[in-house]
């Protein structure tokens, strides 16, 4: 099993998921979600850790107020 995995959803709709053994090419891949899908009105992509319970490692947009 792959121990990261993006997910793109737009509203409260998943759009497409992607899983990655390592951090590195997860991370390459979520950057490129980000420039490739980013621009459509309501999108959010996450980047998890499922090894670690679930963990958000990044999510775009950012949130932080």
């Amino acid at each position: 099993m792959d121990r990261y995995r993006l997910t793109l959803t737009i509203g409260a709709r998943t759009i497409a998921r992607g899983w990655w053994a390592d951090l590195p090419t997860a991370e390459r891949k979520y950057t490129r979600w980000i420039g490739e899908r980013g621009g459509v009105d309501g999108a959010r992509i996450t980047l998890t850790d499922e090894e670690d319970g679930g963990r958000i490692l990044q999510s775009w947009p950012d949130e932080t107020p």
